[in-house]
């Protein structure tokens, strides 16, 4: 039995590690590998998980992410970063309409799976998936919520800093 154990705790990095394919160009040459690639070729990862692969270019894996960029001020205009910010803001206002429209969707298979099982408006069951449908949409919109809030604020911190001084009457 400690024979067993210690086999499958030696192989689970082997595990770990098999989820992760590296991608290695030079030129026009493109070579797979399952090591790091050597420093003169370009290395993009790709990764394996919960049957959704990625494909990140590992040279620029250290950028910085999206809306970090946007809410620094030191790369881009005032102007530009705030064009950028009523951009995202109208964005997220759309994706939480989309998820409203999904929301209605789901809900709707979920009353024609109760229909068809003849099961009552009150059952246990569809009860609880239609909490967990709503608990799940919520928190999509929830988190889009609270995004363009942080946004919403510094895009007023940033307007008010670039507006110019108002003579006082």
């Amino acid at each position: 039995m400690v024979k067993l154990v210690t086999c499958i705790l030696c192989l689970l990095p082997l595990a770990a590690q098999a989820n992760t394919i590296y991608k290695c160009i030079k030129d026009d040459k493109v070579v797979f590998s399952q090591s790091v690639c050597p420093s003169e070729f370009k290395q993009h990862e790709i990764s394996y998980q919960l049957g959704v692969t990625t494909e990140v270019d590992s040279d620029h894996a250290k950028m910085n992410d999206p809306l970090q960029a946007l809410l620094s001020k030191h790369a881009l205009s005032p102007e530009k970063l705030l064009q950028l910010l009523d951009s995202e803001l109208y964005r997220l206002k759309q994706e939480n309409s989309y998820y409203e429209i999904l929301r209605a969707s789901e809900m709707q298979k979920l009353e024609r799976k109760r229909y068809w099982q003849e099961k009552r408006d009150d059952d246990a069951q569809y009860l609880a998936d239609k909490k967990e449908l709503n608990d799940r949409f919520d928190a999509l919109i929830k988190l889009n919520e609270d995004t363009m809030a942080e946004l919403s604020l510094r895009r007023d911190l940033i307007a008010a800093e670039t507006l110019p001084l108002q003579p006082r009457k």
